[in-house]
């Protein structure tokens, strides 16, 4: 049997007619950048979130680097945030020469740990950017509370979060402002690239609008060096399409992280992904500590079996080139990458896929 991280062709093919009257709704029109359904989709993310805007972009990068310019983030000021994310979390920072401070994680979330922010903000702290990873939120209490306390602004990473709350508050409407992903593997994700931008301030939402369209609040009147980075209609409407279906989506990875917990629980070797009663947990990946120093052999015993996995992430970032000078120790971040494996979860992943991801697991480590 071969089991894919995820199969969108399922979802494409459960989907279809709806996909297919929305793309030939925007072939008919031929309104392909700003169409009528980018409005549209920007509204109903506001109302399914409760943010006050939903502002559309080219994608989650792109989302993460207007917010800080929105910010005024500039060189010298700081941004305290974790080392365990995605790239795309600090590109900003280094296009801006603004400083990236980080702070461990929790080896059990694999999230920021909360405590640690606090003995890192100076004067030349500006925002604090939280990663919501793998579909579970950090502790937000806390931050807010730092926030507010320091006159700081607060970025939420939400890619890997769509969906999920914060004790009754979706992510991404907890800070200043939510920056979220529709990159296609996302729990909502789009047939290319794809990003949006939420917030509850009206200036703010202006400055995130004028910035995503070449500076420009009205045609051909720039204001400022923006970016050309709004959120063609193709993709809008795809999204519009499959917004209807995310709870259910995102109760299905529940689902199914819950039957691998069960499973692998007791198995030697193997910490199964906890979760906080905070939140909920929309599982954008389902992420092993494999211990022993026998991941990659885990790994690859399972690539043998035909099952997929992955490892996010396999380097911390502050090991990267970019930051390597910095001299930082985080142990916490590092173990991780050493022992993290992400099985394949999704909407349509089977049970009998499971079972038979599982019997490999146990096989593999006996």
């Amino acid at each position: 049997m071969e089991v894919r991280m995820l199969n969108l062709g399922l979802e494409v093919e459960r989907l279809r007619p709806q996909l297919t009257e929305a793309i030939e709704g925007v072939l008919a029109s031929t309104q392909f950048i700003m169409g009528a359904p980018v409005k549209e989709f920007e509204t109903e993310i506001a109302a399914y979130t409760g943010a006050k805007h939903a502002i559309g972009c080219n994608s989650g990068t792109d989302a993460l680097m207007i917010a800080a310019r929105a910010l005024d983030l500039k060189e010298g000021d700081e941004v305290i945030t974790t080392p365990f994310t995605f790239f795309a979390t600090v590109e900003p920072l280094l296009h801006l020469g603004v400083k990236a401070v980080f702070v461990d994680i929790d080896p059990e979330t694999f999230n920021m740990n909360v405590d640690e922010v606090a003995p890192r903000i100076n004067s030349r702290t500006k925002a604090i950017i939280p990663v919501h990873l793998f579909g579970q939120a950090v502790d937000m209490d806390p931050l807010v509370t730092l926030a507010a306390e320091h006159d700081l602004a607060i970025v939420e990473d939400v890619a890997q979060a769509f969906g999920a709350d914060y004790q009754g508050n979706k992510l991404g409407t907890i800070g200043d402002i939510g920056c979220l992903s529709f990159f296609p593997s996302k729990n909502l994700g789009a047939y290319g690239d794809g990003g949006m931008m939420l917030t509850d301030d009206d200036e703010m939402a202006e400055k995130l609008r004028m910035l995503r369209n070449h500076g420009a609040r009205k045609k051909y009147h720039n204001e400022v060096a923006g970016y050309n980075s709004r959120l063609d209609t193709l993709q809008a409407a795809i999204l519009r399409t499959k917004l209807p279906h995310l709870d259910w989506c995102n109760a299905r990875r529940l689902e199914a992280a819950t039957y691998y917990s069960e499973a692998l629980a007791e198995v030697e070797g193997l910490s199964v992904p906890a979760t906080r009663d905070y939140g909920t947990h929309v599982f954008h990946q389902y992420t092993l500590r494999v211990n022993g120093g026998r991941r990659d052999e885990l790994q690859e015993s399972l690539k043998v079996k035909g099952v997929s996995t992955e490892i996010y992430y396999p380097v911390a970032i502050h090991k990267l080139e970019p930051f390597a000078d910095f001299g930082y120790e985080l142990p916490e971040a590092e173990r991780a990458a050493a022992e993290v494996l992400s099985l394949p979860i999704g909407p349509d992943l089977t049970r009998e896929e499971q079972d038979y991801v599982i019997q490999a697991i146990k096989e593999s480590l006996s």
